[in-house]
């Protein structure tokens, strides 16, 4: 057709028929699902989704347009019998300027004509400037006495690549929990500081070219409920606790925060929280929260007086505008409402008045809470000012990529977005995954899909804002499940997972806009697409320039054997695992399958024999595959029944086998280089296993000087280099003799062998 698919106001045509399974077997969407969800949708009825379908028609232009930068034409719909009087376009250009054209209806190419309610409509298609800037402008359309306003987004066709990589280079990267960071300074949890000491690491030891980061998203900081990075408070806001306190001027300008610091009792509480053996959300955010009050006090005793930061931080304010007012009221409204009742702990069961966010009792709050409100907008300034510093010097370490950061798929449907954007979500289903050989009875992941058709309407303005907050100070965005631009898992509320089905998106203007995006911010997209994805989806990726997420445990041919290293595609990333599934030392080890047996995951004995059995026989395959590559000596014993662990030979030959693929981009997880065995998450289970507090077996500290760590350094860099993937670093010893503490101090030599 000439021109992307359109929304045309039905959702019948959004949910699909029915779906393949792994397996090849094919489910029928079920009548009762059909129902729900288009009642979810608000199109129930035949005069529901009639009503919908005339005012889209009855519009001259849809409310939003997403193009190409080489579209020529646009739909253009009149009633019949309207055709004579001349159409006036004038497109207003986002930098300034606009232009102006007139055209006959009648003398356009024919589209379709329908019957609505006694009225014909007519659409055909209309002229477009042949040269049109990138970038959001308005098209308004008019015959005299009809007229329409639509948001025009022009898109490029392919999403920014660094040079390097656009030119047949390749480089490298490590994969890191930012919380987990242990260091001899943090707070009990990794922060900003211990990302910069990170920097050094990657820069000075590996040669690599990002570094790539867990979701840095505002959450609840709740144990065990609200910790995960992947179900955040608000994906447009950043998580406090990866402040470094003591680096904030109103820190060491504050005699309270001073004193307080100085105090037995907090050196104590850091010590224990920096010792403890997981990341204790709760304390660390506590503490943290507590100095950050007395630091903006300090703040505004200042800016009274006239502080020269303080038009950095009006001038940020008035930047992010509704989008940190909204989340900073529902920072403020949470705190008060649970001190005014501690059994009230999500806005759901907030007093009724307080549940919209435009309400008077809202705005009334926000007029009297009004420093409260002010203290979160000041800790999201101090955590962008903190974040970018890190970027600028990752770049200035010649870190080609920098930071590298992670949108996660959805958010709380407890959390601030939600509350603040309620129309851009739909109440009655839940998204999830259909039954799979990880999840036999398929994935219910707890929140309400989004509302497409109130995205297009109006003009994309959350979802861009949502993709330039994630962006901001990194060079590449990792776009969590990335098929969710196509179609989404919904599930009726009160329904099996399995008894769900899949419902269309419109990719065409979700991915032209990230492209857009990425453009004009110069950042690279990464989108995750394992699990069920259809050819065509990879193929839409592909055609915009975002890089397919290969792992080696999934990469099989059709006979269920491994792929070897030139069978991977260029236009990916590769990497040994994720954050859900088996480290390297992890899988060999069956500590997955052990964690969920604990947590009674598998639903029994035999499912549990039955993947020791399936463990088995992959660790033979890779075991071959590894053998079929060279990257074995001749003496390493050929059944893995013989392989136990991961020794030093198998990580080494791992490790070599992903950096010889031809894919852009290598990441591998800090747990895998380090040889650690238990992963991150655990899907599936809450309280049952520690999920998103493990801390990293060494310290920052350690990383540069302990020979053990040191002893991976060189492995990972030797492989970096040997495949080109590493710009030239000056040459250092396995074990570094020192190295600098944060205050610029020698440390001795030593660490960990």
């Amino acid at each position: 057709m000439p021109f992307p698919e359109v929304p045309d106001g039905t959702a019948s045509s959004r949910i699909a028929p029915g779906y393949w399974d792994i397996w090849g077997s094919y489910h029928v969407t079920h009548p009762e699902t059909r129902e729900t969800i288009l009642r979810s949708l608000g199109q129930a009825t035949d005069d529901e989704a009639e009503s919908k379908v005339f005012r889209a028609w009855s519009r001259l232009t849809p409310p939003t347009l997403v193009v190409g930068e080489n579209t020529r034409e646009f739909p253009l719909s009149m009633p019949t019998g309207r055709t004579g009087s001349p159409i006036t376009v004038r497109i207003r250009w986002e930098s300034g300027g606009d232009e102006t054209y007139t055209f006959e209806f009648a003398g356009l190419p024919a589209g379709e004509i329908v019957e609505l309610r006694g009225q014909r409509f007519e659409k055909r298609w209309a002229p477009l400037p042949s040269r049109m800037p990138l970038g959001y402008h308005e098209l308004h359309v008019a015959d005299g006495t009809l007229a329409s306003v639509t948001r025009l987004i022009v898109g490029p066709e392919r999403a920014y690549l660094p040079a390097g990589l656009a030119a047949g280079e390749r480089a490298a990267g490590v994969a890191v929990s930012l919380y987990g960071l242990r260091s001899r300074r943090n707070w009990g949890c990794g922060d900003l500081s211990d990302l910069e000491r990170i920097v050094d690491w990657v820069a000075e030891d590996l040669g690599g070219a990002c570094i790539a980061l867990n979701p840095l998203h505002a959450i609840h900081n709740r144990q065990p409920f609200n910790t995960s990075p992947y179900l955040p408070n608000s994906v447009l806001y950043r998580n406090p606790i990866y402040l470094d306190v003591e680096r904030l001027e109103d820190f060491r300008s504050s005699p309270a925060a001073q004193a307080l610091f100085a105090e037995p009792g907090t050196r104590s509480a850091i010590a224990a929280l920096r010792s403890s053996e997981f990341v204790e959300y709760e304390g660390v955010y506590a503490l943290k929260l507590r100095f950050l009050r007395l630091c903006f006090e300090t703040f505004l005793e200042r800016r009274r007086s006239g502080l020269a930061r303080a038009e950095d931080f009006e001038e940020y304010c008035r930047r992010e505008g509704e989008f940190l007012d909204r989340y900073a009221t529902y920072c403020a409204l949470d705190e008060w409402i649970h001190s005014q009742n501690p059994h009230v702990w999500v806005w759901p069961d907030w007093p009724e008045e307080y549940r919209n966010p435009d309400s008077k009792a809202t705005r009334r709050f926000a007029d009297a809470h009004q420093e409260e409100i002010l203290l979160h907008k000041y800790a999201q300034w101090q955590l962008d000012r903190q974040l970018g510093l890190v970027q600028h010097y990752a770049l200035e370490k010649g870190l080609s990529i920098g930071l590298y950061h992670d949108l996660a798929l959805a958010t709380d449907r407890c959390g601030s977005d939600q509350w603040a954007y309620p129309e851009h979500f739909v109440a009655g289903c839940s998204v999830g995954a259909p039954p799979d050989g990880f999840s036999p009875k398929g994935q219910n992941w707890g929140f309400p899909p989004p509302n497409a058709e109130h995205y297009h309407a109006e003009g994309y303005r959350l979802f861009t804002e949502i993709v330039r907050h994630n962006c901001r100070h990194g060079g590449a965005l990792r776009i969590d499940h990335v098929m969710r631009f196509f179609r989404l898992f919904w599930i009726p509320d009160g329904m099996e997972a399995a008894d769900g089905t899949y419902v269309r998106d419109y990719p065409e203007d979700l991915l032209r806009i990230l492209a857009l995006e990425s453009v004009r911010n110069q950042f690279m997209i990464v989108g995750e697409d394992l699990g069920t994805v259809e050819p065509e989806f990879r193929e839409t990726l592909a055609r915009f320039g975002i890089l397919s997420y290969r792992l080696l445990y999934f990469e099989r041919r059709p006979d269920g054997e491994f792929r070897q290293p030139p069978e991977y595609p260029r236009q990916a990333l590769v990497s040994s695992t994720t954050h859900d599934l088996a480290t390297l030392a992890g899988f060999w080890l069956n500590c997955d399958i052990e964690a969920r047996h604990s947590a009674g995951l598998l639903g029994g004995e035999d499912a549990y024999r039955a993947q020791l059995a399936d463990r088995a026989a992959d660790k033979q395959k890779i075991l071959d595959a590894l053998f079929t590559a060279g990257l074995l000596p001749p003496w390493f014993p050929r059944k893995a029944a013989g392989v136990p662990e991961l020794t030093g030979e198998l990580h080494n030959a791992i490790i070599g086998f992903l950096a010889q693929t031809p894919s852009m981009l290598l990441l591998l997880n800090q747990e895998d280089l380090t040889k650690e065995t238990e992963q991150q998450n655990l899907p599936g289970s809450t309280h049952q296993y520690p999920n998103w507090r493990r801390k990293m077996k060494f310290t920052v500290e350690e990383l540069r000087y302990s020979g053990l760590a040191q002893d991976f350094a060189a492995m990972f860099r030797n492989w970096l280099v040997r495949t080109a993937r590493t710009r030239r670093i000056a040459e250092r010893p396995l074990a570094a003799e020192q190295s600098r503490d944060r205050d610029g101090a020698l440390a001795p030599s030593g660490g960990t062998h």
